[in-house]
């Protein structure tokens, strides 16, 4: 039986073009046809000529755990930036930083960069390093000087990977076989 639906890496290129082309009109400010267009064509162009490796793809997106996420994360970042607002304002020395180890149960690199990518921009902490073999990931953070700063650190790292699994690589889903499949196509 035929199959309907365009495949997961043919709706994957639509989604980059797509993705290319809003970038492209966002930075001219101006919604136009010619822009569309345009957008359209150097965005097919860098994908051409720029090709990114090909990432295997492994079960599926839920939606209502990908909401619970982008929720977690705003509330996150919105704590993150009143937490150094408070540190800028504060009558008191500089917190304490320092860089923490943080190991990740996460299986797939495409959700290891989005945990990453999440931990970036929740104000205060930068990922320094990541290391995929061992899934580890060297996160610098602006408040260290406490015990429950740590523990905190922690504990929102935590709730993160949770939601990135329950989001996008429930164990019940999950194809481990998915790089064998990938480099024989």
């Amino acid at each position: 039986m035929r199959r309907l639906l365009p495949e997961r890496s043919t709706l994957v290129q639509i989604g980059v073009l797509s993705w290319l082309a809003v970038v492209y009109v966002a930075l001219w400010g101006d919604l136009s046809v010619a822009n569309v267009l345009a957008g359209l064509a150097i965005g097919a162009v860098i994908m051409l000529a720029l090709p990114l490796p090909r990432l295997p793809v492994a079960g599926r997106v839920h939606l209502l755990s990908l909401i619970q996420l982008i929720a977690v994360s705003v509330y996150y970042a919105l704590e993150s930036s009143l937490q150094i607002a408070w540190f800028a304002i504060r009558p008191a020395p500089p917190p304490i930083s320092g860089v923490l180890r943080v190991r990740l149960a996460i299986k797939s690199d495409l959700v290891l960069v989005l945990c990453t990518d999440l931990l970036n921009v929740i104000p205060g902490t930068m990922v320094l390093e990541i290391d995929r073999e061992r899934r580890l990931v060297y996160v610098h953070v602006l408040d260290v000087s406490s015990e429950a700063a740590v523990a905190h650190f922690h504990r929102t790292t935590r709730r993160l990977e949770q939601l990135l699994i329950d989001s996008f690589e429930r164990p019940a889903e999950w194809d481990d076989t998915a790089w064998q499949k990938e480099g024989t196509s």
